[in-house]
Formats: structure tokens, C-alpha cells, sequence
């Protein structure tokens, strides 16, 4: 695939690495104002760094957009004229609806939405993706895409801010989760490098799990709780000073928070 992704990053630079660990480019347009910052990417086959979105656009036939929501309409408008029936554009741009790119590109364009996390650099994204009603023809390409990086799914727009609260933005919950697990293993008499260990490697045990399984978590939960025992002790103190609630009410603020963004930029 010719892919170019127009502003390289943090994000970018994931997807970026993502794409060329799973050999999925034929070639890769890596375009940012500053060259600087992405020179780690110098010397790889077919990756070409360039402060030239225009190049880019017509050197490729997947655009993907991981700018600034602030930088994406100049952004359109400055290449939308090199656009063809050729192209599909898949924006990552939070809070940017389907209509509004549109609005700048026009209707006859694969337009394609898309929220990955930055897992996506060692391929365990969670992207959810939808689409303008020309997208429909396109979409699998993009789950293609998405699915060699981790696990895609398929949502109407109207979901996509919530998507970004559980995945994206969950990316930053879970590892505060792991960093209060990590604290705690140390203040129980573990070094911060084995108590780190001991954090990352569980939580991706309970996650596989469920995975694997199927299972609700309150099946796998009941599994290592006993009457009495110090695993309910530890969960119930948990509850007590509010755990989930917290989590609960932290993401609620965090789609809020989207929300009032979208709305400043009608």
C-alpha cells in the first residue's frame, strides 16, 4: 500500500511504526513541519520524510490525517485540488465529523474516520472506524489496515467520541492504573523495576483472558475471590474509596471535555 501520514506526531510516528513492523507499506510519506523530530525514521526502505503534504498527496493513495484539529481544515483546502478518485482519507482527528471534512472535499471522496491509540506503534491498537456513505466502498481497506495493528471495529459516528474516551484516551486510565499498581508493589517491598514488571505483565493477563475467554470479569473475578479471603478484602476497600466510580465519573469528564472541543469548532 502507498500510504502517507500528514502530520507526523506522536500518533503519526505510532501508526508509523506500526505500518512498517507489519511490512504493510509499499511505500510511506512521513510529512511534518520540523524534520527534526521523525529522523528516526531515516533510512528505512521506502520511507520518505517531507515537509511537503503535496508530495505526499500525490505520491500516495491512503492518506491518513494525525494533525491538530486547529490544522486540518488549511490542510484540505491546501491539497484537496491533487485529490482523485484514487485516494481515500482517513482522518484521526478527534472531534472532526465526517460532514466537515466533506464540507472541504467534497462528497465523492473516501472519507473515512478513525480512532487508534498509540498501542498502535507495537501493534495492539483498539481503532474504532466509520464513514461517509462513499467510504462504504473503502471501509475494509482501513479495517485491513487497522486489523494488521491491533483490532478494529466498525461504529456509527455518533460513537466515535466515546471511542475516544475508552480507547484512546484509555490508554493514559489503564496506565495510571498500572503506575498506582506499581506504587503499590513497591511500598509492599518489591524494587520499582520488578513492581513495574509485576504490574504491566498481570494487567495483560486479565485483559488476555477476557479475551480468550469470553468471560465477563466478575467470572473471572469470582475465580480468585474466597470467602473471607484477601483478594474480596482488597476489592471491597477498593470500592469503598471509590475506584470504579472514580474511573466511571473520570471518563464521563473526559467525553465532556470532547464534547465542548467539538462544539467550539462548529
Amino acid at each position: 500500500m502507498k500510504i502517507a501520514i500528514i502530520g507526523t506526531g506522536n500518533l503519526g510516528c505510532s501508526i508509523a511504526k506500526g505500518l512498517i513492523n507489519a511490512n504493510a507499506i509499499t511505500s510511506l510519506y512521513l510529512t511534518k513541519r520540523n524534520l527534526d523530530s521523525i529522523k528516526e525514521f531515516e533510512g528505512y526502505q521506502n520511507v520518505i520524510l517531507t515537509t511537503d503534504n503535496k508530495t505526499a498527496v500525490q505520491n500516495s493513495d491512503i492518506l491518513i490525517f494525525a494533525v491538530q484539529p486547529s490544522h486540518l481544515e488549511a490542510i484540505l483546502d491546501d491539497i484537496k485540488g491533487l485529490l482523485t478518485d484514487k485516494h481515500v482519507l482517513i482522518s484521526t482527528i478527534t472531534g472532526f465529523s465526517v460532514s466537515k471534512i466533506e464540507s472541504i472535499v467534497g462528497k465523492n471522496q473516501y472519507v473515512i474516520r478513525a480512532m487508534p491509540n498509540t498501542a498502535i506503534a507495537v501493534g495492539k491498537s483498539m481503532t474504532c472506524i466509520c464513514c461517509n456513505e462513499k467510504g462504504n466502498e473503502r471501509i475494509k481497506i482501513a479495517e485491513a489496515i487497522f486489523n494488521r495493528l491491533g483490532t478494529s471495529i466498525v461504529i456509527p459516528e455518533n460513537q466515535m467520541q466515546a471511542a475516544t474516551v475508552v480507547c484512546a484516551s484509555g490508554i493514559a486510565f489503564w496506565m495510571r492504573l498500572m503506575r498506582a499498581t506499581t506504587q503499590a508493589a513497591i511500598q509492599l517491598g518489591f524494587d520499582a523495576h520488578e513492581a513495574q514488571k509485576l504490574a504491566m505483565y498481570t494487567s495483560e493477563g486479565a485483559a488476555n483472558l477476557l479475551i480468550t475467554t469470553g468471560n465477563h470479569p466478575e467470572q473471572e473475578i469470582d475465580k480468585v475471590t474466597t470467602p473471607k479471603g484477601c483478594t474480596i478484602e482488597g476489592l471491597n476497600e477498593m470500592e469503598h474509596k471509590g475506584l470504579s466510580s472514580s474511573l466511571i465519573q473520570g471518563m464521563v469528564a473526559s467525553f465532556n471535555k470532547i464534547n465542548s472541543i467539538k462544539t467550539d469548532q462548529l
